[in-house]
């Protein structure tokens, strides 16, 4: 498949409150370096041509000379601020990678994301116009009710755990978060951006593998697994 123009938006505009540290956890170190080296390096290695960093109010320049110029990620060819919520930091990328023709949209808080899962979401962009990354559950999922009851159990074999990236179409997603801001009604609920696609647009979004290693790091512990998962990988051993 022709891959061409091909721009990544990666997030850290986060507080990341669940981890129980004074330094957003998109900064904190693991084995040696800021947890959000790990994403843009392998963005850095990939097919990916552009890549634009979200930061946090007041972040720019500390990102900027501490971790693109640092780091020397020639990829990243914007560093920008973030809003409020995630679609307001999502749609602040989305200006900036303008000129591409597919974006793929990640999560900072995921080191552990691969060239593989990478590659396999450029041609699901290509392919499918929408698609995310996410594995098959392993888990019975329940749904409780408001007294906090078991009320219903899903089949599992339709229930996937979502990941980043999420890969889109430029002028699709763009026009669906343009869609999205333009009134709040629309914003109640949204989580992911393959909502904001699936909620704005009459467009399907497919689902491709992730890989259970690529987590989010969300609380100290993750923190703990992530170290784990990185060793494992090549991101640790060709630094």
């Amino acid at each position: 498949m022709k891959r061409e123009h091909v721009a990544a938006v990666v997030l850290a505009a986060g507080k990341g409150t669940r981890m129980e540290s004074s330094v957003h956890k998109q900064y904190m170190e693991l084995e040696g370096k800021p947890l959000i080296y790990y994403a843009l390096k392998t963005f850095e290695e990939s097919e990916v041509e552009k890549v634009i960093l979200v930061t946090g109010k007041g972040e720019m320049d500390y990102c900027q000379k501490e971790i693109v110029e640092k780091y020397r990620f020639s990829k990243v060819t914007a560093v920008v601020e973030g809003g409020i919520e995630r679609y307001h930091s999502v749609f602040a990328g989305l200006k900036a990678a303008k000129g591409c023709e597919y974006v793929l949209i990640h999560d900072g808080a995921r080191p552990c994301v691969t060239r593989q899962i990478i590659e396999r979401s450029i041609d699901g962009a290509i392919e499918y116009g929408a698609c995310v990354a996410g594995m098959p559950v392993k888990d019975t999922i329940k749904i409780a009710d408001e007294q906090g009851y078991s009320s219903v159990t899903p089949d599992r074999s339709k229930l996937w755990l979502i990941q980043t990236p999420q890969s889109f179409e430029y002028k699709l997603v763009y026009d669906a978060y343009e869609k999205l801001l333009s009134d709040e009604k629309y914003q109640k609920g949204i989580t992911d951006d393959a909502m904001v696609v699936e909620s704005m647009t009459d467009h399907k979004v497919k689902l491709i593998l992730g890989d259970y290693g690529n987590i989010k790091v969300t609380t100290p512990e993750d923190m703990e697994i992530a170290e784990i998962m990185l060793r494992r990988s090549h991101n640790i051993h060709t630094i």
